[in-house]
């Protein structure tokens, strides 16, 4: 063990001495070695400029810059500039208004004048702007309450009355002797009494308007969203659970004295929660509950459990579910809901029927393992990828049936469900036309490592490349749909922002420059990915950088990215941008890099994501001794080489 130490202490010593191109200091220095790549990209809410952090000039922190058609550099935005860029702005139904909230106030955005004017104000801010089918109607969430804003009129009301805890008890009042003593003796007594109950009878009569209270006891008001014809309201009550958190010491702070500070609770069946999907009914000021009871599998334990002899025991009882907010359609007329079973085994998408609170089930997705992947739901409060297109019938989602995240339809008027898109690549993101009748898709189709933008017709049909060569596209679509906002990086090439028509096989202009002289100075290495078999005949994709034959040493460094669910064998800039840089450092001194992706990776399918489940860390050693016989068979890589790796490999694991 010794000598292995020793062995690597002597090679990392080397380091400073024998790179004269590439310093370590350098190295580490990250962004301001580089330059500050531009990150956060956005249009204007007039689609005439564009939006992004960028830090240039090597300041503190980024600030948002700006750039539109005819200027020959971004500049820097004002600071109120900045500010009302970032919002949030919501269109009206022919898009001629646009509603934004600014420091807990409503405001209103006129498209043709740009004039901005406030709405509403109270000394209570409020949150969760919707928008009617109805122009000029606006709904908000003011302390749990929906309300409504009619914009025209500018009346506001309120829609609900949500409470939270019990509604008192209305206990009638027991007569004592006393009382009844006063009724015989004295007649005035008994006329007042006669009184109070004629005038009680006749305020029933006269029905008031205001909702009457919905309690929730203990629990939250969540997640609550109002049908756009504002005759429905749809929530869910959330009670957390007691749990204890854990706590985290920290030791250097500005006043010297250690703290501590709670974190995340420890992952845990305790951890979950009590919760109800409710849809309150403003015509009848009713409310009813959903009975998810009739959920498929919904009382299935989860198969670990045959495992277990105590677990597999175990009675098996309606499990804890979560519901992401109700989606409706833009008529008002449909509603679907988002359901996943908080132990990450299934999922349902619901469709409900708003007058009694039934559903039928439209899609039901199973993982032993545990439900997720692109554009699928793999936590409580993370919704994903579901909506409605322009018949305001059809639904869009996707799922791992095919054992790679790809797009589906479903008619819920026919119940037809359809596949948009099959093959072994996932669909990593998504974004819908304005009009809901074209989808634009973010794949990698091509390689696993690729992110790849196509256009699909929301009825199906063939992929339209409009930017496919190997690297990454991250794109924003103009207000109009014509240009493109394009954030683009390749394996040795930062990203910077481009501009581009919305067409097939398009071209990027370049926009930003960010990449200091010093940076642009070395030769940077596009290493090769290369796919081999793992022990249990996986594929497994990895980085890999060889050094020139003359500089060749015979030694090998392995790397394994230390994230969760990441891809770091891909074409585009890597995120470990100082362990990219190191890795040109190595070959340069001559040693052969290996850069793996290893189980749980994303980019290559449910199979891969799932990996590691229940063999954490199993998988990942079998893939280390892969590569150790790939070496020894394939390359000129010395057995001391292969040492000098396991040392690495051994600390990489701690």
């Amino acid at each position: 063990m010794r000598s292995k130490a020793l062995f690597l202490f002597l090679v990392l010593s080397t380091l400073s001495v024998k790179a004269q191109s590439l310093k370590l200091e350098e190295i580490m220095k990250g962004d301001a070695f580089i330059g500050s790549q531009p990150e956060k990209h956005y249009w204007s809410v007039d689609g005439q400029k564009v939006y992004f952090e960028w830090n240039p000039k090597n300041e503190p922190g980024t600030s948002v810059y700006y750039w539109k058609k005819g200027m020959k550099a971004p500049e820097l935005a004002s600071q109120k500039e900045a500010t009302l860029s970032q919002l949030t702005y919501v269109p009206n139904p022919d898009k001629s208004t646009f509603y934004y909230l600014d420091g807990g106030a409503l405001y209103s955005y006129d498209a043709k004048s740009t004039k901005r004017s406030k709405l509403f104000q109270q000394s209570s801010g409020i949150s969760n702007l919707q928008v009617g089918v109805e122009k000029g109607i606006v709904f908000f969430e003011q302390g749990a309450n929906i309300f409504q804003l009619n914009t025209k009129e500018g009346s506001v009301i309120q829609l609900t009355n949500f409470t939270k805890g019990k509604a008192k008890d209305k206990t009638k009042e027991e007569e004592t002797f006393l009382n009844k003593q006063q009724k015989e003796l004295f007649q005035f007594v008994r006329d007042q009494d006669t009184k109070k109950k004629w005038e009680e009878a006749k305020n029933k009569l006269v029905k008031s308007d205001f909702p009457k209270a919905v309690y929730s006891d203990k629990a939250d008001f969540i997640n609550l969203s109002v049908n756009p014809k504002g005759n429905f309201v749809a929530f869910s009550l959330y009670e957390a659970p007691e749990v204890k958190a854990d706590i985290m010491a920290t030791f250097i702070t500005a006043d010297g004295y250690n703290k501590s500070s709670d974190i995340r609770t420890k992952v845990s069946t305790a951890n979950f929660f009590k919760t109800k999907l409710g849809i309150y009914n403003k015509e009848k000021d009713t409310t009813n509950y959903v009975d998810f009871s009739k959920l498929t599998r919904i009382k299935d334990n989860p198969k670990y459990y045959e495992l277990y002899p105590d677990l597999n025991k175990k009675e098996a009882v309606e499990r804890a579910v979560y519901a992401n907010p109700v989606i409706f359609s833009k008529d008002g007329k449909y509603a679907v809901a988002d359901i996943r079973a908080q132990d990450n085994k299934d999922r349902w998408i619901i469709s409900l029927n708003l007058e009694d609170g039934t559903f039928t089930e439209i899609e039901q997705q199973h993982d032993d393992a545990w439900i997720g992947g692109p554009g699928i739901p793999a936590y409580s409060f993370t919704p994903e990828v579901l909506g409605f297109l322009a018949d305001n019938q059809t639904i869009y989602f996707q799922s791992e049936a095919t054992g790679y995240s790809h797009l589906y339809t479903y008619n819920l008027a026919s119940g037809k469900k359809e596949q948009l898109t099959s093959g072994k690549w996932e669909v990593r993101d998504l974004t819908i036309s304005n009009d809901r009748k074209t989808f634009y898709l973010t794949t990698n189709t091509t390689h696993p490592g690729n992110k790849e933008f196509y256009k699909l017709a929301a009825s199906g049909g063939k992929l339209e490349p409009i930017l496919v060569k190997d690297g990454a596209h991250e794109v924003k679509i103009s207000p109009d749909e014509k240009t493109l906002l394009v954030r683009c990086s390749y394996k040795n090439k930062p990203w910077e922002l481009y501009v581009a028509d919305n067409r097939v096989n398009t071209t990027l202009v370049q926009i930003t420059f960010s990449q200091t002289e010093a940076f642009k100075k070395y030769n940077w290495r596009t290493p090769e990915v290369i796919t081999f078999k793992a022990e249990d005949k996986a594929n497994v994709n990895a980085r890999i950088y060889t050094p020139e034959s003359k500089v060749k040493n015979g030694a090998a460094v392995i790397f394994v990215h230390g994230a969760g669910y990441l891809q770091n064998a891909h074409n585009y800039w890597s995120s470990y941008l100082r362990e990219y840089m190191f890795h040109n450092l190595l070959t340069d001194l001559g040693y052969t890099v290996l850069d793996i992706d290893y189980r749980a990776s994303e980019g290559y399918g449910r199979d891969h994501r799932t990996g590691i489940y229940r063999f954490m860390g199993e998988k990942t050693f079998l893939i280390r001794l892969t590569v150790r016989k790939y070496w020894l068979k394939n390359t000129e890589l010395t057995q001391t080489g292969l040492e000098f790796m396991a040392v690495l490999m051994a600390d990489l694991s701690r």
